[in-house]
């Protein structure tokens, strides 16, 4: 059975996925909300989701070999992640999906898989 990473042709267009996912972050008013949590510069963020997408899909494990394991929820702690943070987060990187060219039937399993990380990374009560 293949993995999402080569399903979705490997490191390109994962790198692909992950400029787009930052592009629309950057540019898009919509994701304020989550765009005003990262630096100024996003060459870290990048570099850092690309690495830990490799190895979440299936292929390389460049996050793990890099810094160890991810411990997502413990690393997003010092950020406040409520639902509106998950949903922006979750509309991003759909629309990044969409826009990289991910398969549809791909795109579906991902969202789901995606929907699960972005809700546990919530930390604070939405009012």
């Amino acid at each position: 059975m293949e993995t999402h990473y080569q399903r979705m042709g490997g490191e390109d267009p994962i790198r692909l996925l992950v400029d787009r996912f930052y592009d629309l972050m950057d540019e898009d008013p919509d994701y304020y909300g989550i765009r005003k949590l990262h630096p100024r510069d996003l060459g870290e963020a990048r570099n850092k989701l690309f690495m830990f997408l490799s190895g979440w899909t299936g292929g390389p494990q460049l996050y793990m070999e890099k810094f160890g394991h991810p411990r997502l929820r413990q690393r997003h702690m010092p950020f406040a992640i409520g639902e509106s943070e998950r949903d922006q987060w979750m509309a991003c990187m759909q629309r990044a999906m969409n826009e990289a060219g991910v398969d549809e039937n791909l795109r579906q399993e991902l969202t789901g898989a995606f929907w699960k990380t972005a809700d546990f990374m919530r930390n604070k009560a939405d009012e």
